[in-house]
């Protein structure tokens, strides 16, 4: 499955390519509530061919009428400004006070547009971080890969937008706890993989959008590890969950964790020391898993668990091992 960023590159690298021209609208800025967050993207044809959202579409709507009526930039940047006013919130759907800045780059049928957005698909398909800059006076573009996405910025000359690769989210065990977490992960747009070795537990999953893997726990960590990929072992099984988390220790990931009390964690760390892991590479483990709100349904633990992601991918934060932990 693909980001939303990646079908709009994809959809407008398609445009090109058949020799349509087209326009790339981005959210730049906004001021108090807004229905889209900073650097939501849509992509828009000649033909009114629109992929991606900005608003609830009345926005969307007013930027085919633009198109419509010859309106929009045709040779350079401009950014347009919605909720300037009361009736302009009620218009455009926007809630009481917010206001949305909208970049509008018109995309011009040439090689050296197609090959930038090219470069762009590829580094989503490599799952590698790639940072744009647009030169807002003249539209034109430079690429330059990343180690890491920061928020967009963008002054009166120019734009720096990153693109990073979907966050994946590896559940080791097919079980309540898994279906929950999926859920509210699968709608906070990450790509969900959950494994299990057990057959039984394979044949009782049902959550539509979650890929299921039949790898033993280490090769599934293996397969996906990245440093866009977070692991949590939800089996309560040591003989599952330890196979996992001995691979997750040693590898790139953006987040490791493991549910359980605070006393069996303590002893899941015991036993890792027992097999040769380290202890700086144990202390990357979340363990016990989530934000402690004092959570005990399914449901509670799984919004606990997501806060935490949440609020680590916010802060920048990331238990990505520093070079002395991978020995």
């Amino acid at each position: 499955m693909k980001s939303i960023e990646q079908i709009v590159i994809a959809a407008a690298l398609g445009f090109l390519q058949r020799g349509e021209s087209g326009w790339l609208c981005t959210v730049v800025k906004t001021f108090g509530a807004s229905p889209r967050p900073l650097g939501s993207m849509l992509v828009m044809n000649i033909d009114a061919t629109v992929f991606g959202s900005l608003s609830g579409g009345c926005i969307e709507d007013e930027l085919l009428e633009k198109l419509r009526r010859g309106e929009l930039a045709n040779t350079k940047p401009e950014i347009l400004e919605y909720g300037v006013s009361a009736e302009e919130n009620e218009r455009f759907g926007l809630p009481c006070g917010g206001r949305m800045h909208v970049l509008v780059e018109p995309l011009i049928v040439s090689s050296e547009f197609c090959k930038l957005l090219e470069q762009l698909d590829g580094a989503f398909e490599s799952r590698k971080a790639i940072r744009r800059y647009v030169d807002l006076n003249t539209g034109r573009w430079n690429l330059e890969y990343v180690e890491r996405c920061e928020p967009l910025t963008i002054n009166d000359t120019s734009l720096v937008q990153d693109f990073g690769p979907r966050v994946r989210l590896l559940l080791i065990g097919a079980n309540e706890l898994a279906r929950c977490i999926s859920e509210i992960a699968l709608a906070m747009d990450y790509r969900v993989i959950v494994c299990d070795p057990r057959e039984d537990r394979r044949e009782q999953w049902a959550v539509v959008g979650a890929e299921l893997s039949a790898l033993m726990p280490d090769e599934a960590v293996s397969e996906f590890a990245d440093p866009y990929t977070a692991v949590i072992t939800l089996t309560h099984d040591p003989r599952i969950d330890d196979m996992a988390l001995m691979q997750a220790l040693i590898e790139p990931l953006f987040y490791v964790g493991a549910l359980g009390s605070v006393r069996t964690s303590a002893k899941r760390r015991e036993r890792l020391k027992q097999l040769d892991i380290s202890d700086e590479q144990i202390d990357r483990l979340y363990a016990p898993v989530g934000l402690p709100i004092g959570s005990k349904s399914a449901m509670e633990i799984a919004l606990a668990i997501m806060a935490q992601l949440t609020q680590l991918r916010a802060s920048g934060t990331s238990v990505i091992m520093s070079e002395s932990a991978k020995v």
